[in-house]
């Protein structure tokens, strides 16, 4: 039996298929890293970034079906919006996105991290986490944390390893964070993992510092997997 195979008892199955996902940031690597396995799974894609023509320019080279807009058109025309740009457009982005995300489900997978001689380390948030400046700015949108530790290397290799492990995911709204868990499913046999409240979405964010160090330790592409659930 797989993960996908072994739904866990405290979640609703949610039908995900005929949902458009759309991609805020989707030229960066993670965006389009999640990008190509959702539209490798089958679901429409719509790739946001700053100008049309440059969402349109990856939407094409990730493959047919895929569209690209600029972050507004995206954002407005998707039913599922995910959230991946760095973190120092984050605030400003959905500001500016108020009305295009208005009542639908926005995962957040912004991690909020510095760099230095050192390597990785978390950023400090007003608001404790990426994912609750997020809801804090979009008050009419449901706001989940989710698919923060999932390497991008990974995600754009398609012909390599199935992705496996699973995806945390934190909100506050129950029908909201089911969506994601939905969207997580599709990856593989990746599982989507609820982990609690938005408000402790900080030390998931943070937790992605501590992966970026094993990785570059031990040369790998380390996720996170949940046991004895």
């Amino acid at each position: 039996m797989t993960q996908n195979d072994a739904p866990l008892d405290d979640q609703v199955a949610v039908d995900v298929s005929h949902k458009v996902i759309g991609v805020l940031g989707g030229t960066g690597e993670q965006g389009r890293g999640l990008a190509t396995r959702f539209a490798q799974a089958g679901l429409a894609v719509i790739i946001g970034s700053r100008t049309a023509e440059r969402a349109t320019e990856v939407a094409n080279e990730v493959g047919s079906g895929v569209k690209g807009m600029d972050n507004a058109g995206a954002a407005a025309a998707s039913d599922i919006v995910i959230v991946a740009v760095p973190w120092d457009g984050h605030k400003e982005l959905l500001e500016s996105l108020r009305n295009e995300l208005a009542g639908k489900v926005v995962i957040d997978c912004v991690n909020p991290l510095g760099f230095d001689k050192q390597g990785a380390f978390s950023l400090v948030v007003p608001e404790g986490s990426a994912a609750q400046q997020a809801q804090e700015i979009l008050t009419e949108s449901m706001v989940v944390a989710a698919f923060h530790h999932i390497s991008a290397k990974l995600l754009l290799e398609t012909g390599g390893p199935e992705l496996h492990g699973d995806v945390l995911v934190l909100g506050d709204d129950r029908e909201a964070t089911d969506v994601a868990c939905a969207l997580a499913n599709t990856l593989g046999e990746m599982r989507g993992v609820y982990a609690g409240r938005l408000r402790n979405a900080g030390q998931v964010e943070a937790f992605t510092a501590n992966l970026i160090s094993m990785n570059r330790r031990y040369k790998g592409h380390a996720g996170v997997q949940i046991t004895d659930i």
